[in-house]
């Protein structure tokens, strides 16, 4: 059996990077699926937006409902400048949205950006709010990309993305476990923007800072890393447990950036498989940051593998493209295992558009 997909993946991470959008064809061979990132680009939120994204917690519930309609109207038409650039034509859209509130404990999880409003603007089949029936099924409604890994990158005995947290996926006999690490650009780009850059490239201020070991002690030991799987974080967690710790100090900045660094190196490195030929796999902007990935290296007995750019940067793009795929062909796209639900489900929210484009 062969089967041939073409579809856009969109993912808006915590960092606040921007939209990425990933145009994938994904092709299922005798039960084996194979991609190709066919066209890629991250679209920079403007000032306006940026400002409206951080704010979007702070909103009331009206406040929230418009900006979720407005934002996936935004998302549509970025889409549609996307396609028309490249002249393509997808059969689907797969939207994860931005997450404004994720509080599994009390069943509830937020990404805004209405699949509706995305399917209305481009006129193509969209799936959007991958994590509610999850969170609804008892689940953490993270991580997701487990499905993707244990589809596309079985070759690995762990799949490690570093992005605004990280996050790691390991297969196991009884199935694919994935859970949150810990926080990783969400608190380092705070932290260059202390300095006034929007993040560290390569990380190479972190390298000219100096370990707080008396800060870097007290993060090792949040409670957090102790809790088995499953388990996520999310932005409330970090502005509960990290800020209060980073934020009293006086250290300079970079001395700061380069506690935390070892402090994600520590705390993924525990996590990494230790048998000899043991292979990770690394994407998310956080594996551009030279300094993560070297210290990584020396902590870790895993050999590391970070793929090319396109692949680093567009992976959760292109899962979810596949997700979206998965559901719309009703398959298991999310997985009890890695989050704590009571069965597997096929998760996301449908939107079949008019044939002809909504005006």
């Amino acid at each position: 059996m062969k089967k041939t997909y073409q579809v856009i993946g969109l993912m808006s991470g915590t960092s606040l990077d921007g939209l990425d959008i990933a145009f994938c064809e994904l092709r299922l061979y005798n039960s084996k699926w194979v991609y190709d990132i066919l066209e890629a680009e991250t679209i920079k939120y403007t000032q306006v937006w940026l400002q409206i994204l951080q704010d979007a917690p702070t909103l009331d519930g009206l406040g929230l409902a418009l900006l979720n309609t407005s934002y996936g109207h935004w998302i549509g038409q970025t889409v549609n400048q996307f396609n028309n650039k490249h002249n393509l034509q997808p059969r689907l859209i797969a939207s994860h949205g931005h997450t404004i509130f994720h509080r599994p404990q009390d069943k509830m999880t937020l990404q805004i950006g209405s699949g509706a409003a995305i399917a209305a603007e481009t006129g193509i089949t969209t799936v959007s709010d991958f994590r509610a029936l999850n969170i609804a099924l008892g689940g953490q409604g993270a991580p997701l990309v487990p499905a993707g890994d244990e589809l596309l990158f079985a070759d690995y005995d762990a799949c490690i993305n570093i992005g605004g947290f990280a996050n790691i996926s390991i297969p196991s006999p009884k199935g694919r476990v994935a859970f949150d690490i810990c926080p990783a650009n969400i608190v380092l780009n705070y932290l260059s923007n202390k300095i006034g850059l929007p993040f560290d490239p390569s990380g190479s201020i972190a390298a000219s800072g100096k370990i707080n070991e008396e800060l870097l002690n007290k993060l090792n030991n949040l409670t957090y890393y102790k809790q088995p799987a499953p388990k996520s974080l999310g932005k409330e967690w970090v502005e509960h447990n990290i800020m209060p710790l980073i934020e009293p100090t006086e250290t300079d900045p970079r001395d700061l950036l380069c506690t935390f660094t070892h402090h994600i190196a520590t705390q993924i490195s525990k996590t990494l498989p230790q048998t000899i030929g043991s292979k990770a796999f690394f994407t998310g902007g956080g594996s551009h940051n030279t300094f993560l990935i070297n210290l990584l290296k020396e902590k870790s007995g895993c050999s590391i593998t970070v793929p090319p750019a396109k692949v680093i940067d567009f992976k959760e793009a292109l899962i979810f493209g596949l997700l979206g795929v998965l559901r719309l062909e009703g398959m298991t796209n999310c997985y009890a295992i890695a989050t704590g639900a009571r069965v597997d489900c096929s998760s996301g929210a449908l939107h079949l558009p008019p044939k002809k484009r909504a005006r």
